[in-house]
């Protein structure tokens, strides 16, 4: 299993928006499993969708009755509704006495479980892309996130997600890595680091032909 369900960063132009949410996940009814709500320990209801990897995973090894730490993806609809995507759990304890309970393995006192505690917290987020707005006055700022492709015949399409903090206009066009917390249903930045401007796209084959016309 891996150390941790935020994996590293392995290019400083990495984009991602993912983050950690604990809460009851409570279907929206029988035949619509992958529709629903995360209830917080506030009784927030963050409304949610299961990511068809993850379904199977819950069905068979986690009870829904009880609070857990979610991998999520935030989205935001309407540019304003903070909406998750959940794309696993993080639980090391429990998932992995369900495997060895499965593989008839009942005693595990020599085997090390990893801990289900993290430093950065609950309702940690890591955001990072480019900034494409910020109004300091509300304390408001918009990050770009770009995806890569599933396959070469679909364009993944880039989605922004909405932040509340400060970061200097200076910085728009520029690439950011900040770290987030979820208050209730918004995403506060805690911290953020520039990474540097964003490189313009460059011209395609017509574009350039028609820059050359033009001169």
């Amino acid at each position: 299993m891996q150390k941790h369900p935020i994996p590293s960063v392995t290019d400083p132009l990495q984009y991602r928006a993912i983050g950690l949410v604990r809460g009851i996940y409570k279907p929206q009814d029988d035949d619509n499993f992958t529709r629903g709500v995360l209830i917080d320990s506030k009784g927030n209801e963050l409304d949610s969708v299961l990511l068809g990897r993850v379904i199977t995973l819950i069905r068979n090894h986690v009870p829904l009755e009880k609070p857990h730490l979610w991998v999520v993806y935030p989205r935001c609809r309407n540019n304003q509704n903070l909406h998750l995507q959940i794309t696993g759990i993080w639980e090391p304890s429990t998932l992995k006495k369900n495997l060895l309970d499965k593989e008839g393995l009942n005693d595990a006192s020599n085997l090390k479980v990893d801990s289900d505690d993290l430093f950065e917290g609950d309702d940690y987020f890591s955001i990072r892309g480019e900034l494409v707005f910020t109004k300091q006055e509300e304390k408001e700022l918009v990050i770009k996130i770009r995806q890569k492709p599933r396959n070469q015949k679909k364009k993944a399409l880039p989605f922004k997600v909405n932040l509340k903090g400060e970061v200097p206009i200076n910085y728009l066009k520029n690439f950011i890595s900040l770290d987030v917390r979820r208050i209730d249903y918004q995403l506060l930045v805690e911290d953020f680091q520039v990474i540097g401007p964003v490189s313009q796209k460059p011209l395609n084959k017509k574009s350039k032909k028609d820059l050359k016309n033009k001169n």
